[in-house]
């Protein structure tokens, strides 16, 4: 039997297993081949139990990378014991190879006919999942629903992206949701791409399955493919090109100022308002960005804030990206009586966010750092390296609040203006160097310049 008669033989025993469309050049849509390189991606136990599912591996700019998609065009993708032995195969393949794991979720449930069986499948797949922790990446596209138990899926991925229109991540179904809260709404309501993004489930919603896919593979040229590999290094810039004035507009504006060009890719965007999280390049090499949002409640972190750059800073840790902080913040938010606890935990997960992320820690203070700001941010065991703008200002409060506590009687004299000037440059930059809680006072437009020559120190020692 010649080759050709061989592959009309496959063919038609695919076609016999899966129906025509499988047996077509146009059925490999079904394989998410947009996400690999083109001709690299090789369909696992194809010709096994499907399941509702498909998995296989290929390279995405020749990095190895596994994929897992549930398909809800068989059973509507619910959840089984055959789909649970698919996906675990792909997942100790992954491991095995140390390869990061890209899950496209779109499942209707579980195949509840199969019991209590298929709770254990479930355990069986976050077991895996959890068993990645910190080895390779975990990327989630939430192409459908994802429901209940489900739902579990993009938590344990260690970055989510919801496809707008399809996306519905729910911790309940919407009856149930709809019986407890006595409010009608339908799941775009409860669980679509924006209010997912909105609420800090996802890291990014995508305006279609294409864009996801595309924004994965960005993810992973950004991300190492393990802990024991390096990230890609690709140098696309200038490291002695300067800041302009625009710098200041607002904090989104310095980190890409501070990244190489074209680089920063923000996660968490629509969340946590106080701050900004991003994956980018300095001089070629990868790393995360946290930038805080000057121009909102003057840079006050609110729980939000501190929750999405603990989560962040962590994600870093995990695959030894070093940590760029860049500083303008009056500290912590003046929460509502309720949020109180929560800001208290969030704040306090940064922090050992940062203290736990011992890669390498550069920090910028830009313009003010009070209070927690300093604390969690640029002091000495929060980062390797710290740097402050001249007319930055680092104290426990700020000029305002400082002059109203201490110069009440002052005031009744002299201009509220003059004494809130004369604290903050008895606190500026300088002022910081002098007592060595920072360690240079830095020209602002040179600022990428050291921040390149200080990560280039730090990675080769």
């Amino acid at each position: 039997m010649d080759f050709q008669e061989q592959l009309r033989l496959l063919n038609k025993r695919k076609a016999e297993l899966f129906g025509e469309k499988a047996a077509t050049p146009e059925g490999t849509a079904r394989l998410y081949g947009a996400l690999f390189d083109e001709g690299t991606f090789v369909e696992l136990n194809a010709l096994a139990a499907q399941g509702g599912c498909v998995t296989g591996y290929g390279l995405v700019d020749d990095l190895p990378a596994y994929l897992i998609a549930q398909d809800d065009q068989v059973d509507g993708g619910a959840m089984s014991q055959a789909q649970a032995k698919r996906i675990t195969n792909a997942i100790d393949k992954a491991m095995a190879v140390a390869a990061p794991v890209v899950l496209v979720i779109n499942s209707q449930g579980a195949k509840v006919t199969e019991g209590a069986a298929v709770l254990h499948a479930y355990t069986e797949v976050f077991t895996r999942l959890q068993m990645m922790d910190g080895l390779s990446p975990r990327i989630a596209v939430i192409n459908g629903p994802c429901v209940g138990v489900a739902a579990h899926f993009a938590a344990l991925c260690d970055i989510s992206i919801a496809v707008d229109g399809k996306a519905q991540l729910l911790s309940a179904p919407t009856s149930v949701l709809e019986a407890v809260h006595g409010a009608a709404k339908d799941s775009k309501t409860w669980g679509s791409a924006s209010v997912l993004a909105q609420q800090g489930a996802v890291a990014l919603a995508a305006s279609d399955t294409a864009a996801a896919l595309k924004t994965v593979r960005e993810l992973l040229l950004l991300l190492p493919s393990s802990v024991y590999s390096e990230p890609v290094r690709d140098v696309k810039d200038d490291m002695n090109r300067l800041l302009t004035d625009s710098a200041m507009e607002n904090g989104l504006k310095l980190a890409k100022m501070v990244a190489d060009k074209h680089s920063l890719l923000e996660l968490y965007p629509t969340y946590g308002a106080g701050a900004h999280v991003a994956l980018a390049r300095l001089d070629g090499e990868p790393c995360g960005i946290v930038s805080t949002e000057f121009t909102v409640d003057e840079g006050r972190l609110d729980a939000a804030s501190c929750d999405k750059i603990a989560r962040f800073v962590t994600l870093c840790q995990s695959f030894e990206l070093p940590v760029i902080t860049l500083i303008n913040s009056k500290g912590l938010a003046v929460p509502k009586p309720q949020d109180q606890a929560w800001l208290m935990r969030a704040s306090t997960d940064m922090m050992r966010a940062y203290h736990d992320a011992v890669h390498t820690r550069l920090a910028v203070i830009a313009g003010d750092a009070i209070g927690t700001a300093y604390a969690a941010f640029g002091g000495k065991w929060m980062a390797d390296t710290v740097f402050a703008w001249p007319a930055s200002v680092i104290a426990p409060l700020s000029k305002e609040v400082a002059v109203q506590t201490f110069d009440a009687d002052a005031l009744k004299t002299k201009d509220r203006s003059e004494l809130e000037a004369a604290y903050a440059a008895s606190a500026d930059g300088f002022a910081a160097a002098a007592l060595g809680i920072v360690d240079e006072v830095i020209d602002p437009a040179q600022t990428r310049k050291y921040l390149i020559s200080a990560l280039q120190m730090h990675l080769t020692a």
